[in-house]
């Protein structure tokens, strides 16, 4: 594929896994596309336990490159129904961390356990400056906030009725837009941007266009918001590299036109050895990068390693702008990153080879 064939098959890869709600935990959907878009490239899958997919991507060696995983998540926030309230609304309570004026105003869908889906709004319970004189100052929290479902409902019998019930998913709505000036905004591009940077890995390595050594997997999560998505990886795994966003704002040097390069987030140091071949690689590409410490961040990989895994790991991926809101990326942020993974599975990145 040409650059510009590379970028529009992972634009594309992008708007339709962007558009499967997948709020952590509610992600049949999404791991069903994510399995037949790998087998249909040839690769054989399998689940875990907790419904999270691995791909094997090379039977390789490990001597000849070590045993590794690449992991990036593709469940996103959300929420769940708290309380179905007498007025007919519904009280929520979040999947993952936001602010809650990060979703006033959003359209939501709410997922019934038997299989029906309902469309809504979120809302504070003062949503009218011409009814409510301090709406302004409401402060928002989940206790105030409320979905206003598009059905003809005024009490909670009716509400039940429609088969709503306590513990049903939320998703919001992503509104994914891709530029013609090459930015994407949407909602999940944490991470469903690495999501789709992956599957066109995938696709090169397919197409022959790369060339991967020793044995490589891949795991795509679905508890990562939640704090253990990568709690398990499978036993023989010696180091993993986990391809999340990275953070744009205040002091630190990423944009969404760079690939983030973490050195440490609030679960601690990355892998020294591991994350210097990282900085050497995208300096010898001749990439746009940035090397950040993160202090209101965690990994899957960071996840692996409290969950006991005897690993070297590392974290890199596009620069997201406003992270846990309306986000932003950039498909140059995709491509440096994209590069960055094509260079790691094509090299040897055991301690003592380069």
């Amino acid at each position: 594929m040409t650059e510009l064939e590379i970028k529009n098959y992972m634009t594309e890869k992008l708007r339709k896994v962007v558009n499967i709600p997948s709020p952590s935990g509610y992600t049949k959907e999404v791991m069903g596309w994510l399995k037949a878009e790998a087998e249909n490239l040839g690769f054989h899958t399998e689940y875990t336990s907790r419904g999270a997919l691995i791909v094997d991507v090379n039977e390789g060696d490990a001597n000849d490159g070590g045993n590794r995983l690449l992991a990036a998540h593709c469940d996103t926030l959300g929420a769940m129904v708290r309380t179905i309230v007498n007025d007919g609304t519904l009280k929520l309570v979040p999947v993952g961390g936001y602010m809650m004026e990060s979703i006033e105003g959003e359209y939501c869908t709410v997922h019934t356990r038997d299989g029906r889906s309902y469309t809504g709004t979120i809302l504070t319970t003062e949503p009218s400056v011409h009814v409510f004189p301090e709406c302004r100052d409401q402060k928002r929290t989940d206790d105030c906030m409320r979905v206003r479902l598009d059905e003809d409902v005024h009490t909670k019998e009716e509400v039940r009725a429609l088969g709503i019930e306590n513990g049903d998913y939320i998703s919001f709505d992503p509104r994914f837009v891709a530029c013609e000036s090459g930015y994407i905004k949407s909602r999940h591009l944490d991470d469903k941007a690495s999501t789709a940077v992956l599957l066109t890995l995938l696709k090169e390595i397919h197409d022959g266009v790369v060339k991967p050594v020793g044995k490589i997997r891949m795991l795509f999560t679905n508890f990562e918001e939640v704090g253990f998505g990568a709690s398990y990886i499978p036993e023989d795994v010696t180091e993993m590299l986990a391809v999340d966003m990275g953070a744009v704002g205040d002091d630190l040097e990423g944009d969404e036109k760079k690939v983030c390069i973490v050195a440490k987030d609030s679960a601690g140091p990355y892998d020294y050895d591991l994350t210097t071949k990282m900085i050497e690689m995208a300096k010898e590409l001749g990439l746009d990068y940035a090397v950040d410490c993160y202090r209101r961040y965690s990994s899957d990989a960071s996840a692996a390693i409290r969950g006991g895994h005897n690993v070297r790991h590392a974290l890199i991926g596009q620069g997201v702008q406003a992270s846990h809101h309306m986000e932003r990326t950039h498909i140059h942020g995709m491509m440096q990153t994209l590069k960055l993974v094509e260079a790691y599975v094509q090299r040897n990145t055991q301690v003592g080879i380069f």
